[in-house]
Protein backbone atom coordinates (compact mmCIF):
# COMPACT_ATOMS: atom_id res chain seq x y z
CA UNK A 1 0.00 0.00 0.00
CA UNK A 2 1.00 3.43 -0.88
CA UNK A 3 0.27 6.69 1.91
CA UNK A 4 0.68 9.81 1.73
CA UNK A 5 0.83 11.87 4.40
CA UNK A 6 0.32 15.82 4.74
CA UNK A 7 1.46 17.57 7.84
CA UNK A 8 0.31 21.30 8.65
CA UNK A 9 3.04 22.45 10.91
CA UNK A 10 3.82 25.71 12.22
CA UNK A 11 5.38 27.52 15.58
CA UNK A 12 5.80 30.79 16.19
CA UNK A 13 6.28 32.33 19.99
CA UNK A 14 3.24 34.80 21.40
CA UNK A 15 2.73 35.91 24.26
CA UNK A 16 -1.11 36.24 23.41
CA UNK A 17 -0.98 33.19 21.59
CA UNK A 18 -3.82 30.48 22.44
CA UNK A 19 -2.79 27.72 20.66
CA UNK A 20 0.18 25.86 21.42
CA UNK A 21 1.74 26.46 18.43
CA UNK A 22 2.50 30.03 19.69
CA UNK A 23 3.82 28.74 23.17
CA UNK A 24 7.06 30.28 24.34
CA UNK A 25 8.71 26.60 25.33
CA UNK A 26 8.94 25.14 21.78
CA UNK A 27 10.09 21.78 23.12
CA UNK A 28 6.95 20.27 23.41
CA UNK A 29 6.10 20.90 19.72
CA UNK A 30 9.18 19.29 18.92
CA UNK A 31 8.58 16.11 21.05
CA UNK A 32 4.93 16.13 19.30
CA UNK A 33 5.40 16.16 15.88
CA UNK A 34 8.68 13.54 15.98
CA UNK A 35 6.34 11.37 18.11
CA UNK A 36 4.23 11.83 15.23
CA UNK A 37 6.37 11.34 12.40
CA UNK A 38 7.96 8.34 14.30
CA UNK A 39 5.04 6.39 14.44
CA UNK A 40 3.82 6.80 11.26
CA UNK A 41 7.18 4.84 10.15
CA UNK A 42 7.17 2.43 13.30
CA UNK A 43 3.47 1.24 12.50
CA UNK A 44 3.27 1.43 8.84
CA UNK A 45 6.55 1.25 7.41
CA UNK A 46 9.06 -1.56 6.03
CA UNK A 47 11.88 -1.48 8.11
CA UNK A 48 10.30 -4.33 10.78
CA UNK A 49 11.76 -7.22 12.01
CA UNK A 50 11.23 -10.00 14.12
CA UNK A 51 13.75 -11.09 16.60
CA UNK A 52 14.58 -15.01 16.27
CA UNK A 53 16.49 -15.87 19.62
CA UNK A 54 17.37 -19.90 18.66
CA UNK A 55 19.13 -18.44 15.15
CA UNK A 56 19.94 -15.29 16.50
CA UNK A 57 19.00 -13.80 13.09
CA UNK A 58 16.08 -10.87 12.64
CA UNK A 59 13.47 -11.48 10.30
CA UNK A 60 11.25 -9.46 8.85
CA UNK A 61 7.88 -8.90 10.50
CA UNK A 62 4.42 -7.82 9.62
CA UNK A 63 4.96 -7.89 5.51
CA UNK A 64 1.30 -8.27 4.61
CA UNK A 65 1.31 -4.46 6.49
CA UNK A 66 3.65 -2.85 5.77
CA UNK A 67 3.25 0.39 3.42
CA UNK A 68 5.21 2.75 1.11
CA UNK A 69 5.07 6.00 3.33
CA UNK A 70 6.14 9.65 1.75
CA UNK A 71 5.56 12.25 4.57
CA UNK A 72 5.21 16.06 3.23
CA UNK A 73 5.31 18.60 5.84
CA UNK A 74 3.79 21.90 5.25
CA UNK A 75 4.98 25.11 6.72
CA UNK A 76 4.88 28.61 6.09
CA UNK A 77 6.91 32.29 6.73
CA UNK A 78 9.56 30.00 8.11
CA UNK A 79 7.95 29.34 10.95
CA UNK A 80 8.58 25.99 12.17
CA UNK A 81 10.77 24.11 13.89
CA UNK A 82 12.09 21.32 11.52
CA UNK A 83 15.90 22.34 11.97
CA UNK A 84 15.33 20.60 15.41
CA UNK A 85 13.90 17.26 14.68
CA UNK A 86 15.83 14.53 15.93
CA UNK A 87 15.14 12.34 12.72
CA UNK A 88 16.88 11.24 9.75
CA UNK A 89 16.62 13.80 6.47
CA UNK A 90 14.42 10.89 4.59
CA UNK A 91 11.67 10.50 6.90
CA UNK A 92 9.80 13.43 5.54
CA UNK A 93 9.65 16.31 2.50
CA UNK A 94 9.47 20.11 3.52
CA UNK A 95 7.07 21.85 1.70
CA UNK A 96 7.48 25.85 2.50
CA UNK A 97 4.45 28.02 1.67
CA UNK A 98 4.02 31.94 2.66
CA UNK A 99 0.31 31.17 3.66
CA UNK A 100 -1.40 32.30 6.47
CA UNK A 101 -0.28 30.07 9.61
CA UNK A 102 -4.41 29.31 9.98
CA UNK A 103 -5.03 27.91 6.64
CA UNK A 104 -2.13 25.43 6.31
CA UNK A 105 -4.64 22.75 6.09
CA UNK A 106 -5.68 24.25 2.73
CA UNK A 107 -2.23 24.03 1.47
CA UNK A 108 -2.30 20.28 2.21
CA UNK A 109 -5.46 20.25 0.23
CA UNK A 110 -3.65 21.11 -2.46
CA UNK A 111 -0.20 19.04 -2.06
CA UNK A 112 -2.78 16.13 -2.23
CA UNK A 113 -4.78 17.13 -4.93
CA UNK A 114 -1.29 17.48 -6.99
CA UNK A 115 -0.33 13.65 -6.18
CA UNK A 116 -3.23 12.08 -7.32
CA UNK A 117 -2.95 8.79 -8.96
CA UNK A 118 0.14 8.17 -6.92
CA UNK A 119 -1.28 6.59 -3.51
CA UNK A 120 -3.60 4.50 -2.23
CA UNK A 121 -4.69 6.61 0.70
CA UNK A 122 -4.27 10.37 1.11
CA UNK A 123 -4.40 11.51 4.72
CA UNK A 124 -3.83 14.90 6.73
CA UNK A 125 -2.53 15.39 9.93
CA UNK A 126 -1.94 18.21 12.31
CA UNK A 127 1.16 18.18 13.71
CA UNK A 128 0.37 17.12 17.24
CA UNK A 129 -0.93 13.57 16.43
CA UNK A 130 0.02 11.10 16.94
CA UNK A 131 -1.56 7.63 15.41
CA UNK A 132 -1.17 4.56 17.78
CA UNK A 133 -3.12 1.40 15.92
CA UNK A 134 -1.14 -0.47 13.63
CA UNK A 135 -4.49 -1.55 12.27
CA UNK A 136 -5.76 1.88 11.73
CA UNK A 137 -5.62 1.53 8.17
CA UNK A 138 -7.36 -1.69 8.23
CA UNK A 139 -10.48 -0.90 9.80
CA UNK A 140 -10.90 2.82 7.95
CA UNK A 141 -10.52 -0.20 4.63
CA UNK A 142 -12.81 -2.36 5.89
CA UNK A 143 -15.34 0.67 7.27
CA UNK A 144 -15.41 1.82 3.04
CA UNK A 145 -15.89 -1.88 2.10
CA UNK A 146 -18.95 -2.16 3.60
CA UNK A 147 -20.85 1.85 3.81
CA UNK A 148 -19.00 3.00 0.27
CA UNK A 149 -17.20 5.56 -0.82
CA UNK A 150 -19.34 8.68 0.48
CA UNK A 151 -19.27 7.33 4.18
CA UNK A 152 -16.19 8.37 5.61
CA UNK A 153 -14.96 7.82 9.17
CA UNK A 154 -13.19 10.18 11.69
CA UNK A 155 -11.13 8.58 14.50
CA UNK A 156 -11.84 9.91 18.00
CA UNK A 157 -9.16 12.45 18.96
CA UNK A 158 -8.00 11.25 22.68
CA UNK A 159 -5.76 12.86 25.70
CA UNK A 160 -4.04 10.92 28.48
CA UNK A 161 -3.39 12.41 31.53
CA UNK A 162 -2.75 11.27 35.43
CA UNK A 163 -5.25 13.38 37.54
CA UNK A 164 -8.04 12.55 39.78
CA UNK A 165 -10.65 12.60 37.66
CA UNK A 166 -10.11 10.87 34.59
CA UNK A 167 -7.16 9.41 32.45
CA UNK A 168 -8.40 9.15 28.38
CA UNK A 169 -10.48 11.71 27.38
CA UNK A 170 -11.78 12.66 23.72
CA UNK A 171 -11.80 15.64 23.14
CA UNK A 172 -14.48 16.20 20.02
CA UNK A 173 -17.67 15.57 21.86
CA UNK A 174 -20.56 16.58 19.99
CA UNK A 175 -21.05 20.27 19.20
CA UNK A 176 -24.67 21.21 18.99
CA UNK A 177 -26.91 20.79 15.98
CA UNK A 178 -27.14 24.02 14.86
CA UNK A 179 -23.01 23.98 14.22
CA UNK A 180 -22.90 22.00 11.59
CA UNK A 181 -26.57 21.79 10.00
CA UNK A 182 -25.09 24.47 7.30
CA UNK A 183 -22.87 21.91 5.98
CA UNK A 184 -24.18 18.67 6.42
CA UNK A 185 -27.68 16.39 6.92
CA UNK A 186 -27.05 13.99 9.99
CA UNK A 187 -30.14 12.62 8.95
CA UNK A 188 -29.73 11.14 6.25
CA UNK A 189 -28.07 7.71 6.80
CA UNK A 190 -27.71 8.83 10.35
CA UNK A 191 -26.80 5.34 11.72
CA UNK A 192 -24.87 2.30 10.56
CA UNK A 193 -23.88 -0.87 12.11
CA UNK A 194 -22.19 -3.94 12.08
CA UNK A 195 -19.82 -6.71 13.15
CA UNK A 196 -16.11 -7.00 13.41
CA UNK A 197 -13.93 -9.99 15.09
CA UNK A 198 -17.60 -11.57 16.87
CA UNK A 199 -18.13 -7.22 18.34
CA UNK A 200 -21.47 -5.45 17.02
CA UNK A 201 -20.40 -2.20 16.57
CA UNK A 202 -22.18 1.04 15.95
CA UNK A 203 -21.44 4.26 14.00
CA UNK A 204 -23.36 7.66 14.09
CA UNK A 205 -23.26 10.64 12.08
CA UNK A 206 -20.83 13.13 13.43
CA UNK A 207 -22.62 16.03 15.48
CA UNK A 208 -18.82 16.61 15.38
CA UNK A 209 -16.79 15.53 12.54
CA UNK A 210 -13.94 17.91 13.18
CA UNK A 211 -10.53 15.52 14.44
CA UNK A 212 -7.78 17.62 13.19
CA UNK A 213 -7.27 15.08 10.20
CA UNK A 214 -8.59 12.93 7.88
CA UNK A 215 -7.53 9.59 5.77
CA UNK A 216 -9.11 9.44 2.38
CA UNK A 217 -8.64 6.49 -0.06
CA UNK A 218 -7.63 6.93 -3.71
CA UNK A 219 -11.39 6.69 -5.07
CA UNK A 220 -12.81 9.49 -1.79
CA UNK A 221 -9.94 11.52 -2.62
CA UNK A 222 -10.36 12.23 -6.54
CA UNK A 223 -14.28 12.14 -5.86
CA UNK A 224 -13.44 15.12 -3.28
CA UNK A 225 -10.95 16.83 -5.84
CA UNK A 226 -13.91 16.98 -7.94
CA UNK A 227 -16.20 19.08 -5.65
CA UNK A 228 -16.78 23.09 -6.45
CA UNK A 229 -15.56 23.47 -2.98
CA UNK A 230 -12.61 21.83 -3.15
CA UNK A 231 -10.11 24.58 -1.95
CA UNK A 232 -12.80 27.15 -2.22
CA UNK A 233 -11.22 28.77 1.29
CA UNK A 234 -14.30 28.95 2.97
CA UNK A 235 -13.69 29.30 7.07
CA UNK A 236 -17.03 29.77 8.26
CA UNK A 237 -16.48 26.45 10.60
CA UNK A 238 -15.77 27.67 13.91
CA UNK A 239 -12.81 29.10 13.10
CA UNK A 240 -10.17 29.02 10.34
CA UNK A 241 -8.37 26.26 11.68
CA UNK A 242 -11.46 23.75 11.94
CA UNK A 243 -12.38 25.18 8.84
CA UNK A 244 -9.04 23.98 6.72
CA UNK A 245 -8.93 20.89 8.54
CA UNK A 246 -12.77 19.52 8.05
CA UNK A 247 -15.10 21.91 6.34
CA UNK A 248 -14.50 20.52 3.16
CA UNK A 249 -14.99 16.92 3.97
CA UNK A 250 -18.14 17.15 5.54
CA UNK A 251 -19.59 19.23 2.59
CA UNK A 252 -18.32 16.18 0.71
CA UNK A 253 -18.81 13.10 2.90
CA UNK A 254 -21.55 11.56 5.51
CA UNK A 255 -18.85 11.59 8.27
CA UNK A 256 -19.18 8.96 10.94
CA UNK A 257 -17.68 8.43 14.06
CA UNK A 258 -18.67 5.62 16.68
CA UNK A 259 -20.38 5.36 19.66
CA UNK A 260 -18.65 6.99 22.92
CA UNK A 261 -19.12 3.39 24.14
CA UNK A 262 -16.47 1.89 21.23
CA UNK A 263 -14.56 5.14 21.17
CA UNK A 264 -11.56 3.57 20.72
CA UNK A 265 -12.33 1.73 17.34
CA UNK A 266 -10.54 4.20 15.43
CA UNK A 267 -8.64 6.96 17.50
CA UNK A 268 -5.76 8.87 17.85
CA UNK A 269 -3.90 11.07 20.26
CA UNK A 270 -3.81 14.56 20.69
CA UNK A 271 -0.38 15.29 22.33
CA UNK A 272 -0.56 17.49 26.04
CA UNK A 273 -3.31 17.96 28.07
CA UNK A 274 -4.63 20.62 27.56
CA UNK A 275 -8.22 19.66 26.88
CA UNK A 276 -8.27 16.53 29.62
CA UNK A 277 -7.13 19.47 32.51
CA UNK A 278 -10.07 21.06 31.92
CA UNK A 279 -12.10 18.18 33.30
CA UNK A 280 -13.07 18.82 37.14
CA UNK A 281 -12.18 22.71 36.39
CA UNK A 282 -13.81 24.15 33.40
CA UNK A 283 -16.12 20.98 32.77
CA UNK A 284 -17.81 19.01 35.42
CA UNK A 285 -17.52 14.92 35.64
CA UNK A 286 -20.59 13.52 34.82
CA UNK A 287 -21.74 10.97 37.74
CA UNK A 288 -23.93 9.01 35.04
Amino acid sequence: MRILFTIAHFFRPDNQGKHASQRKDHRPRVHALTQSITNLHQLFGKSQSIINIGQRLAFPANQSQESKLDIIICTTQDCHLLEQLPLPSHFYRHYPTQAEPLLLGFECQAVLRDNLGKYDYYCFLEDDLMIQDPWFFVKLNWFTQKAGDISLLQPNRYEVSVNNFTSKAYIDGDLLPRVTAPFQNIQEQPELKGEIMGMPITFNRALNPHSGCYFLNANQMAYWAKQKHFLDGDTSFVSPLESAATLSIMKTFRIYKTLAQQANFLEIQHFGTGFINLIGRKIALSVS
